[in-house]
């Protein structure tokens, strides 16, 4: 089973393994940038239209935005993620089917938010883009039949959710940084998407998608008169009306820098989250050197959280930061991905550099590469309809100067290492720093104990909770043969699984909605052939035994001495048969997955682990090697036991990757369907 979860984790180290790190080029000179600005308008009813020509290609966009002021939804949060996905799905004038068919022949993308609508396409078909568009935005047409099919996908994702370590480090660090009744802390549950019902979409539709506080930003091939009739006549219509402004208090950092631990036993990694509370605006004079502090920190792959925990010391793939800015509060955060075993030295580097940027003056060199790149950025942007439609709506919404952008490079510029030094002590916090970990206690609680850091844990919803117990006492009699027979016992009995002389194993799942399948064939002499296929490319490994290979994308390579040698271990339809007589194989302790108390027994650098009561096999992890160097742990759970021929199997399993692969047995075939040439 082993090699299969890591036949699928192959593709995509292979693919990860292409994306390298390049060294900055040199920066030429500096640029002069002109922002084309909008000739402007409103409506009767409070609709603010910005208009910008451009005729360089025959193209326009529209962006309609309401900038209403954030609010909770309390028991009834996603009422404004059902509005979005309802919007778009008909209109008073025009059934779903046939609004689509007419955008596509356009080739047109139009697009619908709870409080926003985009369209875009060839300007031949601006009038009726812009048609299209106003009627989905202000006619929309609400059915139970369109609400019940997007209710159910809305809880299928978020069930999807229920195992990642990321999905849940990302809730529970705005959850306590902001607060479950902020609008940026409060999240999703089944039991407030239950709450809402198609009435309070309508409600919702109603109270918010009004003109009051909304901007039209038009930009590309089109002549200002014209247009500006064609909006007065769509949109003139539409109801004055301004959405409720409700305030919060704003959130405040934790009195003491702290780790808020979260325990997940199916942790591979620990997701770290260091984060404190940001009020930072467009208009702040300290605005360009929090950006660029943020850049030389973490922002991208020459930061110097990546060069510290990835170049440095082969930590994980990626270690970044980014701090908010707008009107309304906001969050600086640094975070990463990590082994296990190096959750505590993470944190401790993090720290070192967050005091170190807040106390040392930056080197001038690290500091023009920064600007080189913000810059560089913003006149690469310049080239996009997009970025001049939000330049327009950001110069009215955040009550910018006329000039700021026509300023923007000369501000970058004018930040020197004192400047990036005073921002980083006022946005970057040191000493009220909110530590947010969400990992296996059972691995790294101990060493985050000897950091010093106090630490207060929570459960997956942010909620507090008492310290995980993560060393539980093995009972007496209790040993990793004792274990494994047992296992032996729960799958069918030492007779049943003698009598398997080969298992044939085909899984079938989606990779990012691609379909991709898989093939195991594995007899009791010791000899293994597995295969993988996803998008007419094939990867396999096959083990006669002695020796084998390894082939995909037009490659053959012998296996390695250490593939060999596992191979000798594992190629059999059950490795623990061999297991239970090796004396390096090791009952590590009691650990919980999943909600379940299980045995884990280490076998070289792979640890399985079997239910304590069951005796079934739960789940197995193995460190495997990636690009770079570094190393990751993979862990795959296993569920759904189904008798064949008097032996279960487990008929679903999944392996996390970055992304959650599952995957379903669709064929178990023993003693049948093996010949000598599946090992040739």
């Amino acid at each position: 089973m082993k090699k299969v979860i890591y036949l699928v984790a192959g593709l995509f180290l292979t693919v990860a393994a292409q994306a390298q790190v390049s060294s900055m080029p040199k920066p030429g000179p500096v640029p002069t940038v002109h922002v084309n600005k909008p000739e402007t308008f409103t409506l009767d009813n409070g609709l603010k239209v910005l208009v910008v020509e451009n005729h360089k290609l025959p193209r326009v966009s529209y962006s309609l935005t309401l900038d209403n002021a954030p609010y909770a939804e309390g028991s009834k949060k996603g009422v404004s993620d059902m509005t979005s996905a309802l919007m778009g799905t008909g209109t008073k004038n025009m059934p779903k089917e046939k609004f689509n068919e007419e955008v596509d022949f356009m080739g047109a993308n139009i697009e619908f938010g709870s409080q926003s609508a985009y369209g875009s396409g060839l300007s031949k078909y601006s009038n009726r883009i812009l048609e299209l568009m106003a009627d989905g935005a202000l006619n929309p047409v609400f059915t139970q039949d369109e609400f019940d099919k997007q209710k159910a996908q809305l809880l299928e994702a978020l069930k999807s959710q229920e195992k990642s370590v990321s999905a849940v480090a990302s809730r529970v660090t705005d959850a306590l940084v902001y607060g479950v009744k902020h609008p940026s802390g409060e999240y999703l549950t089944e039991e407030t998407i239950n709450n809402v019902s198609l009435e309070d979409v309508r409600k919702n539709y109603e109270t918010y998608f009004v003109p009051g506080n909304a901007y039209l930003v038009i930009v590309g091939d089109v002549d200002f008169k014209k247009v500006k009739k064609e909006v007065k006549k769509l949109f003139g219509e539409w109801k004055n009306d301004v959405a409720p402004n409700v305030s919060y208090t704003d959130p405040k950092d934790v009195q003491y820098t702290q780790i808020n631990f979260v325990d997940m036993p199916n942790a591979v990694q620990s997701e770290i989250a260091v984060a404190n509370v940001v009020n930072l605006k467009m208009t702040d004079k300290e605005y360009f050197s929090a950006l660029l502090a943020n850049q030389i920190l973490g922002g991208g792959g020459e930061g110097r959280l990546f060069n510290n925990l990835r170049e440095a010391h082969g930590w994980t793939y990626g270690a970044y930061s980014r701090v908010g800015s707008g009107k309304y509060v906001n969050d600086f955060t640094a975070s990463t991905s990590v082994r296990n075993a190096v959750t505590d030295s993470s944190v401790v580097e993090i720290l070192n550099e967050l005091k170190k940027i807040r106390t040392d003056l930056v080197d001038e060199n690290e500091l023009r590469i920064a600007k080189a790149k913000y810059i560089g950025n913003f006149v690469m942007q310049m080239e996009k309809p997009a970025t001049i439609a939000r330049y327009a709506l950001l110069t009215q919404t955040q009550k910018l100067p006329e000039d700021f952008f026509e300023n923007y490079i000369k501000n970058v510029n004018a930040v020197t290492p004192e400047d990036i030094r005073n921002a980083a002590k006022k946005y970057f916090s040191a000493d009220n720093a909110r530590i947010v970990i969400v990992g296996k206690a059972a691995d790294v609680l101990p060493a985050l104990e000897g950091s010093k850091i106090p630490i207060k844990y929570f459960d997956k919803w942010g909620n507090p909770t008492e310290k995980p117990t993560v060393n539980k006492p093995i009972p007496a009699g209790v040993t990793a043969k004792t274990v494994l027979n047992k296992y032996i016992d729960a799958i069918g009995g030492e007779k049943a699984v003698n009598a398997v002389k080969s298992l044939v194993v085909t899984y079938e799942g989606t990779v990012q909605g691609v379909k991709l399948q898989v093939t195991k064939k594995v007899t009791s002499d010791n000899k293994l052939a597995e295969s993988m296929s996803v998008m007419g490319q094939e990867m396999k490994r096959v083990f006669n035994g002695t020796s084998g290979y390894q082939s995909g994308q037009g490659q053959k390579a012998d296996l390695s001495a250490d593939d060999v040698a596992e191979f000798k271990q594992t190629a059999y339809p059950f490795e623990e048969t061999k297991m239970k007589d090796n004396a390096d194989v090791k009952l590590k302790g009691i650990e919980n997955i999943n909600g379940s108390d299980a045995y884990a027994i280490t076998n070289g650098d792979a640890v399985y682990y079997y239910d304590v009561n069951s005796g079934l096999k739960i789940a197995e992890s193995q460190t495997v090697e990636g690009p770079g160097g570094q190393t990751m742990t993979i862990m795959s759970p296993f569920t759904d036991y189904r008798e064949v021929k008097g032996v279960k199997i487990p008929y679903k399993t999944s392996v996390n990757i970055g992304i959650e692969v599952e995957l379903t047995a669709t064929s178990v075939k023993i003693n049948e369907g093996v010949t000598a040439a599946d090992f040739q």
